[in-house]
């Protein structure tokens, strides 16, 4: 005995045929798919032009650049990868880019940008304020010089986590040069006191000026940081945050405070950090740590550890556990050999 319901369902799941009698081709997932134009994502030979994208229209695509002159360039949005080729006299913004940035065969250029890895190969007298979460390297290149990224605008903290990337990670100073010249240098530091406006300046197309830039150092949605720079004072102390719902926010605050104070952030790093790591790092008072990694492990929650490793203040003789007490409640040490000054 048959059940006319079934069979109205049948019915309505079966595609309607179109007029000649033929039924209509199967829709997969990927014919539904939004139409990408390369176009889009490609700025090729432009002479003395301020173009860009802003914050949505890249959407984590591959981007690339090449044969540019006389250019300013600001991509305010995050990527997969970008490449530049054969571009002179030009400046560049990037937003977060979750791969790699690789330049090549570019000269007199100032940049901006973030990004997983970083690579410049053929190229000459470069100017970079770079958030690299790996170690930078150079190749078969001269005059490459290296600052610690410095943006702000709305969208930014939103895109570096659609990237993947860690405003803590960034081994901006750290860079290998794989052709290094014997009593020379290829690379070198931008000087502290580089201001990142006057190499890299604002857009002043009214499309791109809608975008709300800061480069001032304490509006940064990366920390400022000294990197590889010469030591200014043997005082250093190691500063630890355990993952919790505000740990952004608080190790935010607690650097402002800090470097308000007079210190210098070197660098920060955001890791997992398990029983023995804390053994190695904290040594004999690593039993003082443990119910912190193991409260967090027992909520299924990453542990998120901010080693600002030789946060230096210049010239102050009281001790750093003095002033860091009276500027923040939290975790500090210093970093072991080290002797604070009386």
């Amino acid at each position: 005995m048959g059940c006319f319901f079934s069979k109205r369902r049948k019915a309505e799941k079966e595609p309607k045929k179109t007029e000649g009698g033929e039924k209509p081709p199967k829709q997969y997932s990927w014919d539904q798919r939004e139409k990408v134009d390369p176009k889009d994502y490609l700025l090729s030979g432009l002479k003395d032009e301020t173009v860009g994208r802003l914050p949505g229209k890249v959407a984590g695509q591959q981007f690339l650049i090449q044969d540019c002159e006389n250019c300013n360039i600001y991509i305010f949005d995050h990527s997969a990868t970008v490449t530049i080729d054969d571009c002179t006299n030009c400046v560049i913004f990037l937003g977060p880019v979750k791969g790699s940035v690789f330049f090549r065969n570019c000269r007199d250029c100032r940049c901006a940008l973030a990004c997983q890895q970083f690579r410049v190969r053929d190229c000459r007298k470069l100017e970079v304020f770079l958030c690299c979460a790996t170690q930078p390297i150079i190749e078969s290149s001269t005059n490459i010089k290296f600052g610690c990224f410095q943006w702000y605008y709305p969208e930014l903290a939103f895109q570096f986590k659609d990237a993947g990337l860690s405003i803590f990670n960034n081994t901006w100073s750290n860079v290998h040069d794989f052709t290094p010249v014997s009593g020379e240098l290829n690379w070198s530091l931008l000087p502290e006191d580089a201001v990142v406006q006057d190499r890299v300046p604002l857009p002043t197309t009214e499309e791109l000026k809608a975008v709300r830039i800061s480069t001032e150092a304490n509006r940064s949605i990366v920390p400022v940081s000294r990197g590889q720079r010469q030591k200014s004072s043997d005082e250093s102390c190691l500063v630890v945050l355990f993952a919790g719902d505000y740990t952004i926010a608080n190790a935010r605050k607690l650097i402002d405070e800090m470097v308000n104070k007079g210190f210098f952030l070197v660098q920060t790093k955001e890791v997992s950090m398990k029983a023995e790591d804390a053994q190695r790092v904290f040594r004999e008072k690593a039993a003082d740590f443990l119910p912190l990694l193991n409260k967090v492990y027992r909520k299924e929650r990453k542990s998120r550890v901010m080693l600002n490793d030789t946060m230096r203040k210049q010239g102050d003789k009281s001790t750093t556990e003095d002033i860091l007490q009276d500027s923040w409640l939290g975790l500090f040490r210093r970093c072991p050999g080290k002797q604070t000054k009386t």
